[in-house]
């Protein structure tokens, strides 16, 4: 064989080696490569959906997993090549203790950041719990402000805590209460007696006095609590003008029900953060106890089209509209808007985008979100007020549907 006819030889095999090595090497890195653009991102969904809140956390989970659905269905994380958003779905049982438990579960399943916990108590516990392994942790509705006081670097609340709460609640009463000759003088609270109505009662201790009304009683109470006849026959021998309630759901429409039993009609029901004042379940199934009960709380923009078609899916599904549902729809939006723009299900690079988050997909009437130690300053709370058999936003007046029925007419 002659000289030219071996470096031919030569180079071919050479080719053909290098060829192969190429091939052999993309065998190898195809999986890679599949298990990046196909791995899911885990998102810990965790909610109270046993025990005593139960059904605002399963309220909660419902808003959850459509928003994750949705985002699923429309392509999932585009950044990461299409990645599915996986739900790790947990139960708090309702106590501080079980939503610990349900984050060291979820941190050992490798979720990329939670969404939820509904009570105040949960949710203190829960992101302290969650701090330790610098676990991104979205707020959906806790509205203690110690939660983002703390200066834990992980925890981001999407909503207004109780200060922007009471504060607007107690200039919409005081606005209210103007236009109607000052009808309102003496008020009593009645209040669950956890870390969100015992500090809610306190501040309303406080400021109540300084809007010129004077408190005649603080009556706290346990959740559960399942006969309030004592409570009212308080109310009923001082008669106030007005009544302040802050508690739970079943509490709440416990405690209407029985101030409707007892005949005590006082001038009005003013709640903040009633847990059924902005309830569509309470006004269908008790609507006379419900009538006129007015409420400073979460609530959706009456006038946002996508917050009327979201209230149409659920409705259509056969469940009611309820604020749980679309502040958890939205926190799950707005950890998919992180995740999108930190191409990563790193939690660092997660809490980094949240710090810088200026997402607007929400059905709140709500400025851009942009967070200040943890905090959305965007975040504002809304006056409704049961109105016939639907519930009308009265304040502010940029969104407002209804203008406010004070005092209530009598019977």
């Amino acid at each position: 064989m002659s000289r030219q006819s071996l470096n031919v030889s030569r180079r071919r095999f050479l080719q053909s080696t290098a060829l192969g090595a190429a091939a052999a090497a993309g065998v190898l890195q195809a999986p890679a490569v599949l298990r990046a653009q196909g791995a899911a991102v885990k998102v810990g969904v965790l909610h109270p959906v046993s025990g005593a809140l139960s059904y605002s956390g399963q309220q909660g989970r419902i808003g959850a997993q459509l928003a994750i659905e949705e985002i699923n269905a429309a392509g999932g994380i585009k950044s990461m090549g299409g990645a599915k958003i996986e739900a790790v779905l947990g139960d708090a049982q309702s106590t501080p203790d079980g939503g610990n438990a349900e984050v060291e579960k979820m941190n050992g399943a490798g979720v990329a950041a939670i969404v939820g916990g509904y009570a105040s108590g949960i949710c203190l516990a829960a992101s302290q719990t969650a701090a330790r392994y610098d676990l991104p942790y979205i707020v959906d509705v806790g509205v203690v402000d110690s939660i983002v006081s703390r200066g834990l670097k992980n925890t981001f609340r999407f909503g207004p805590g109780f200060g922007v709460i009471a504060k607007t609640a107690l200039d919409n009463l005081v606005t209210i209460n103007d236009q109607a000759n000052k009808a309102a003088k003496t008020v009593m609270i009645v209040h669950e007696d956890s870390a969100f109505g015992a500090g809610l009662a306190k501040l309303l201790n406080t400021q109540l006095p300084e809007r010129g009304f004077q408190v005649l009683e603080t009556i706290p109470h346990p959740t559960p609590t399942r006969d309030f006849n004592n409570v009212v026959l308080k109310i009923k021998a001082q008669n106030p003008d007005l009544v302040i309630p802050a508690n739970y759901y079943n509490e709440y429409v416990l405690l209407a029900r029985t101030m409707q039993q007892q005949r005590v009609r006082p001038k009005g029901i003013y709640s903040v953060l009633g847990g059924a004042a902005s309830s569509y379940k309470f006004v269908k199934e008790f609507p006379e106890a419900a009538q006129y009960i007015m409420d400073c709380n979460h609530w959706f923009d009456p006038k946002n089209p996508k917050a009327l078609a979201l209230k149409k899916k659920i409705e259509d599904k056969g469940e009611f509209y309820t604020y749980e549902v679309y502040m958890n729809y939205s926190c799950i939006l707005l950890l998919a808007d992180a995740i999108e723009r930190a191409a990563s299900a790193d939690r660092a690079k997660i809490i980094a985008a949240l710090e810088n988050s200026t997402f607007t997909g929400h059905m709140m009437p709500y400025g851009p979100t942009k967070f200040v130690n943890g905090q959305n300053q965007g975040a504002a709370p809304v006056n409704t007020q049961v109105i016939g058999n639907d519930i009308q936003v009265i304040f502010p007046a940029a969104v407002a549907s209804a203008k406010p029925v004070f005092p209530m007419p009598p019977v």
